[in-house]
């Protein structure tokens, strides 16, 4: 595996599936999870409507909800906001507030991702953190949050991670690792060490709903992708997790029902012609998140939504982005 800073996961990142058996700190009946909110100001405005319209509803955020957000005044609403509600740090937020040496953006990239894309995602985390010096109590507070949350939904137990079941920036909950059986081994191990039936999680920008089998129990793994950027081909629009008792009544994406609770992605609808420009302020053509992120944010990824629901699909060839 390749090394460097980007691509190495730091220790302290490190937490284990067993932590998960902790007892839950956060009872819902309905739980929304956003995760990738990348500093998309309008995407948050969207996620905020969203929730709102269900009454009681409670919203945890799930790590980088920062990182095209350079701009001051967007990087200090989007931080306040999210710390007025439940929340974990993404690898982005943990490298703002504790910078490791030669952790670079903390990403923890795997091989398939290439050394230029490595390279830029360092470069944006480094110009991001000189808008998070400008915040010195905003980025202490984003260094204070936890790295997982567990929760309970109608006696269903839910792993609120940003990475994987064992670490803050692991990619064995990518699309890409759990279309590969020793992918699929390595999710069912963590399933079965943590004890929970529902694991949210998001980091590796790219949704996927898998139904993980041979565990005492059901159980589901849904990664929300992205909720600050498109995850579908065409479908301009994020994504963020809905964890409920109640069903989704035509809100939903897609989904499934774990013991009785649904779990469903739904649609996280901005204004995506206003953030064009908005995003073009901060990352004009040429630039690090321009190169890697503006064809995504004006057409959508490679990807359909049938490639990331995976009901009852144990291993399958991997596919392309």
């Amino acid at each position: 595996m390749a090394e460097g800073p980007g691509r190495a996961c730091p220790v302290s990142y490190r937490y284990g599936a067993e932590a998960l058996r902790a007892e839950p700190s956060l009872a819902a009946d309905t739980l929304y999870v956003a995760g990738g909110l990348y500093g998309n100001p309008l995407a948050l405005d969207a996620l905020l409507d969203l929730v709102a319209s269900e009454p009681g509803a409670r919203l945890v955020f799930n790590g980088d909800f920062n990182w095209f957000d350079v701009n001051p005044e967007d990087f200090r609403r989007i931080n306040e906001t999210v710390l007025a509600h439940l929340a974990t740090r993404g690898n982005v937020e943990t490298e703002l507030a504790q910078p490791g040496k030669d952790a670079g953006c903390g990403c923890g990239y795997p091989d398939w991702v290439g050394d230029a894309e490595v390279m830029r995602s360092n470069r944006i985390q480094e110009r991001l953190r000189e808008t998070a010096q400008q915040f010195p109590e905003l980025t202490a507070r984003l260094g204070a949050l936890p790295m997982f949350i567990v929760a309970r939904v109608a006696g269903v137990k839910v792993g609120i991670v940003h990475g994987d079941g064992g670490s803050l920036a692991g990619w064995a909950f990518s699309q890409e690792a759990l279309a590969t059986a020793e992918g699929l081994a390595a999710a069912r191990a963590a399933f079965g060490s943590s004890g929970v039936s529902i694991m949210a999680s998001s980091h590796t920008c790219l949704p996927v709903l898998q139904r993980i089998a041979d565990v005492p129990r059901e159980a589901v793994l849904i990664n929300n992708g992205a909720a600050g950027m498109p995850n579908f081909r065409g479908a301009l629009h994020g994504i963020a997790t809905r964890i409920s008792v109640h069903p989704p009544e035509g809100r939903a994406l897609y989904g499934t029902t774990v013991q009785g609770v649904h779990v469903d992605a739904v649609s996280v609808v901005y204004d995506a012609e206003a953030w064009k420009p908005r995003f073009l302020e901060q990352w004009p053509a040429g630039s690090d998140a321009h190169m890697s992120y503006f064809n995504r944010i004006t057409q959508g990824p490679t990807y359909t939504m049938g490639d990331a629901v995976r009901l009852g699909r144990q291993a399958e060839p991997e596919l392309a982005l």
